[in-house]
């Protein structure tokens, strides 16, 4: 299969924003597995700004555009030099792709992202892919890395997006508020209901939430690619996802023509 697979900044890193060592040298080894047995990947990696904020040893994620920019390029190189240690490991090779809003809008940018992704696929290389926060401040401000992620499937053509974040999925309530709260394992349909599930749940270092993540599958089910949303704790949920057990909330296709 081509696989997108999506990491939050709440699995990447521990709350104050440092590298979460055991959970992203786990991550990286299953990623690396996945590949070995033939499967096309690719990451969309947040953690920049959040990995920049432990870097800095702020005390806080900033809250103006500025500091968030700064943040974001010294969290940048944190992320790429990590990733590209870890997968060097397993003897994969890994390339980065810094996008904007504008690159999927203009044609000419997006025929060279796309051309160049499916290049680095052929060169059997990791794309690791993150939204350009040192100069994008529209995206900072309204960005998401699960919407770019369910884009980036549709681009390359992928089979399967798997967001990993600080969540099991998709409740039929806000688990933390009712405790009778139930886990939705199969979406058929992104109804209204479905949507009025999101809540606005946000977490300290990120930028997504729920509704977010229902847009993403919106994006990918409607385009012929299955989604699945996993806590992303246990990075050998990944092995099972991919075999299509029941793990998390998966949303299902729907049949193009």
């Amino acid at each position: 299969m081509r696989i997108v697979i999506k990491v939050g900044t709440s699995t990447l890193a521990h709350p104050g924003g440092l590298l979460n060592i055991k959970r992203v040298e786990q991550l990286c080894k299953v990623i690396s597995d996945l590949k070995n047995s033939g499967h096309d990947i690719v990451l969309v990696s947040s953690g920049a700004i959040g990995m920049g904020v432990g870097k800095l040893r702020l005390k806080e994620k900033p809250a103006d555009i500025t500091a968030k920019q700064a943040a974001a390029a010294v969290g940048q190189c944190e992320l790429m030099y990590t990733y590209d240690k870890l997968f060097s490991e397993y003897s994969h090779t890994v390339a980065q792709i810094l996008i904007t809003g504008a690159d999927f809008e203009n044609k000419e940018r997006y025929t060279n992202f796309v051309n160049t992704i499916n290049k680095l696929l052929e060169f059997s290389a990791l794309p690791v892919i993150n939204e350009n926060d040192t100069v994008a401040t529209e995206e900072i401000k309204v960005g998401d890395n699960d919407t770019i992620s369910a884009m980036v499937a549709v681009s390359v053509n992928a089979d399967l997006l798997i967001l990993l974040s600080d969540i099991d999925g998709l409740f039929t309530a806000d688990p933390h508020v009712d405790p009778n709260a139930s886990l939705i394992s199969v979406v058929s349909e992104i109804d209204d209901k479905i949507i009025s599930l999101a809540g606005g749940r946000f977490s300290s270092l990120g930028t997504g939430g729920m509704i977010t993540k229902l847009k993403a599958a919106q994006i990918c089910t409607s385009s012929g690619c299955d989604m699945v949303i996993a806590n992303g704790k246990n990075p050998d949920n990944l092995y099972g996802i991919t075999e299509g057990k029941s793990i998390g909330t998966r949303f299902i296709k729907k049949q193009v023509d």
